[in-house]
């Protein structure tokens, strides 16, 4: 969906209202923000439904957009609230919603079609089948990866049938968004949830290997142009109104100039908010180790040196014309440079008793635009004035205000929507016949050791790139969770490959990749890294033909019982994150490839492993085990089980199976599934 004929949308955040009118008065197309719930800035000011209103009425006279985050995954006890919400927030006029959760994007266009429908980072969608994948449950816009490279962006707007928004300067995450579970299930507070805690930030083997410099693609702007991106987001609903202001203005300028920053603007951009300077390290395709950076005290005092920032309150200019004529309602025409236009009509004027109306009077009454962000000249107001008539000046301000509230104001469908009633309520899962227990080895040496334990699970897998190797073949190949589209053809080879050596199952956590692996011929199951966490988003994924899938290690007990379908992780270490860069290689050497750990304050270890092609897992420290409470997991059947095999040997990967199979403790200290939630009512 190519769009370089036209200039992309500046996008800024608002954090408050204090940045929101920063990001306004330093020429933002559009801003977004969170509202009361539902969103992955849960400490950010956010809006009320009052304050809501009245930001989308501000930014709509502005001719601004306004998007609402709604990107945090959702449990099921929340789906009928989240509606509710969404619904207030399309009566309110906000232009579309920024969404993560597959369930929640399923309900917005049962329910809400009209509502437009972003699909937010958190979607993991890198590539172009993984956008339209988004397209089909409902987004018009998808704000893909930010590891894609301007080849991938360029390869994504030509083909994806979305419009596509990129990230343009702020926070980077080292882990792929909506991939990343180290600051929930060491932390218990969850980055999908809007509470990450930043565990990238912090200190690994003496350094601060995993923090990333922030983005920054100030010298690139006439490639995005070029690449036909419909927005670009600047980061930062956590950053005072003084840095929204600064960055916004500086990008607006070079965007309008249709070129890259100067040194001058580089370094102002580095004062405002940096890490130890930018990185651009993913657009140009060199992901490495220079990318890697901290917030100094230089950094820090250059902030500080810049003090608090003033900006101006932007003013609109209007044209008019009024008409007051004889036996006609008195009527009001506004535009603005835009093109936007308000027509109003209001009472008729009386003949004059005493002294008649004049064009002067009416002018200076039209003109007085007070607080309001629109500004009117006498002589850009055309008067068409009958003699001998009068208009009350009540009347004449009437006419003014409803005007310029037309300007803001949603349109009468959208204020009188209403959803029916029950809207949102979970519909109870269909049963299957027998639950599912399932593997998947990182080594084909762990499931060949296993032998003949293997028959205790109904499949197991290895990696694509791994299964050959196999003395015993497996039931199905785990496919990498990213493939980018240059990667594709090689990935799809390989798939081709064990389909035609008899392999018929697929363990999928790319949802990119789920319609390919289907018309090869591949029976699919969707791994953890498609977060399901409610009905709604599993029965998207039975709708789109899989047969199971293995649920997100964020739930507890009860919300695993609410979904009624699929897989919970009983065994292993859950990967925390997955990485387009090799840390391994940067920070380990190749030689330590599946023997490297980072080492946190406390001497905790957490794991790497190799993720194709050369990507990289960050494992928990703990590995989760339930095979000692049975009846904890026979009280949510039909849920089934799924055990993940990573850094352990093969004495033991069949210790760990011969003591779950005999409902023994593990030796060590585990991770348990959570008897129940933590957090779940957001609003």
């Amino acid at each position: 969906m190519n769009r370089s004929s036209r200039l992309p949308e500046l996008l800024a955040p608002a954090g408050s209202p204090e940045a929101l009118r920063a990001a306004v008065a330093a020429g933002a197309d559009a801003v977004y923000l969170g509202g009361s719930g539902f969103n992955a800035r849960a400490n950010a000011v956010n809006f009320d439904e009052n304050a809501m209103a009245e930001a989308v009425a501000y930014c709509h006279a502005y001719g601004v957009k306004v998007y609402v985050t709604l990107n945090t995954l959702l449990y099921d006890r929340e789906l009928e609230a989240f509606l509710s919400y969404a619904a207030t927030l399309y009566r309110l006029g906000v232009d579309a919603v920024i969404v993560a959760d597959r369930g929640a994007m399923r309900l917005l266009s049962r329910y809400i079609p009209a509502l437009p429908v972003h699909a937010s980072t958190q979607a993991s969608a890198h590539s172009v089948a993984g956008v339209d994948d988004l397209v089909a449950l409902g987004a018009t816009r998808v704000v893909p990866a930010r590891e894609l490279s301007l080849a991938d962006i360029r390869t994504v707007v030509a083909q994806s049938k979305a419009e596509i928004e990129v990230f343009l300067h702020g926070a980077l995450c080292v882990s792929y968004s909506g991939q990343c579970l180290f600051s929930s299930l060491v932390g218990g507070r969850s980055g999908n949830r809007g509470e990450c805690a930043q565990p990238c930030r912090l200190p690994y083997n003496g350094a601060y290997p995993i923090s990333l410099k922030d983005l920054s693609l100030a010298d690139h702007i006439p490639a995005l142009i070029d690449s036909g991106v419909a927005s670009l987001k600047i980061e930062g609903r956590m950053k005072s109104p003084a840095y929204v202001y600064g960055v916004t203005e500086i990008y607006r300028r070079l965007l309008d100039e249709g070129r890259a920053a100067t040194r001058e603007e580089n370094h102002r951009l580095r004062e405002l908010f940096s890490r130890g300077g930018f990185t651009d390290g993913y657009f140009v395709g060199r992901a490495g180790k220079p990318m890697t950076g901290t917030r100094s005290e230089q950094d820090k005092a250059d902030s500080r040196a810049l003090g608090e920032l003033s900006f101006p309150e932007r003013k609109i200019p209007l044209r008019g014309e009024v008409c007051i004529a004889e036996g006609q309602p008195a009527a009001l025409t506004l535009s603005t440079a835009d093109g936007r236009t308000a027509h109003v009509t209001g009472d008729i004027p009386a003949a004059a008793k005493n002294a008649p109306l004049t064009e002067e009077g009416l002018r200076d009454r039209l003109c007085r635009m007070g607080g309001t962000p629109f500004s009117l000249a006498p002589s850009d107001l055309c008067v068409t004035l009958s003699p001998g008539l009068n208009l009350s000046p009540g009347a004449i301000n009437a006419l003014r205000r409803a005007a310029l509230a037309s300007f803001t104001a949603p349109n009468e469908a959208r204020a009188t929507f209403a959803l029916p009633q029950g809207a949102g309520r979970p519909v109870p899962a269909k049963q299957i016949e027998k639950p599912l227990r399932t593997a998947l080895f990182y080594s084909h040496r762990q499931s060949d050791a296993i032998g003949e334990g293997l028959l205790y699970f109904d499949l197991f897998f290895l990696p694509l790139d791994e299964w050959e190797r196999a003395m015993l073949p497996p039931s199905g190949v785990y496919i990498p969770p990213i493939v980018h589209d240059h990667e594709l053809k090689e990935v799809l080879a390989l798939l081709k490959k064990a389909y035609d050596a008899g392999i018929r199952y697929a363990l999928c956590g790319n949802a990119g990749m789920v319609k390919a692996a289907k018309e090869i011929g591949f029976a699919v199951i969707g791994d953890f890294r498609l977060n399901v966490t409610n009905r709604e988003s599993a029965a998207a994924l039975r709708e789109a033909g899989l047969f199971s899938c293995v649920l997100s290690p964020e739930l507890a007990m009860p919300q695993l019982r609410d979904i009624g379908w699929g897989n919970a992780i009983v065994y292993g270490r859950i990967p925390l994150m997955l990485t387009e860069r090799c840390f391994m290689k940067e920070n380990f050497g190749c030689e330590r490839c599946g023997n490297a750990a980072l080492t946190d304050r406390r001497a905790v270890k957490f794991p790497m492993l190799r993720e194709y092609p050369h990507r990289n897992l960050i494992c928990n420290s703990l590995p989760t085990y339930m095979g000692d409470k049975r009846a904890a997991l026979d009280a949510i059947a039909p849920i089934g089980e799924h055990f993940i095999f990573t850094i352990e040997t093969e004495k033991e990967a069949t210790r760990v199976l011969q003591a779950y199979r005999a409902g023994s403790p593990l030796a060590g200290e585990v991770r348990r599934i959570a008897a129940a939630p933590q957090k779940e009512k957001r609003t």
